[in-house]
């Protein structure tokens, strides 16, 4: 068997990853607030998309 270690190396590069893990905002709100933040620039998004698209067709 070539690969027996190929497990382990996959384990241990996965550890890793979660160790380092991913970059992390800390805007100081709460999940409520960063909820309301969200949708409202969603919204802002959709009334562009529907102004851009009323302006093709």
């Amino acid at each position: 068997m070539t690969r027996g270690n190929q497990r382990d190396l996959a384990r241990a590069k996965a550890q890793k990853k979660l160790n380092v893990g991913g970059k992390k905002v800390e805007d100081g709100l709460t999940h409520q607030q960063r909820k309301e933040r969200d949708a409202e620039l969603m919204r802002k998004k959709q009334e562009l998309a529907k102004q851009a698209k009323g302006v093709v067709a």
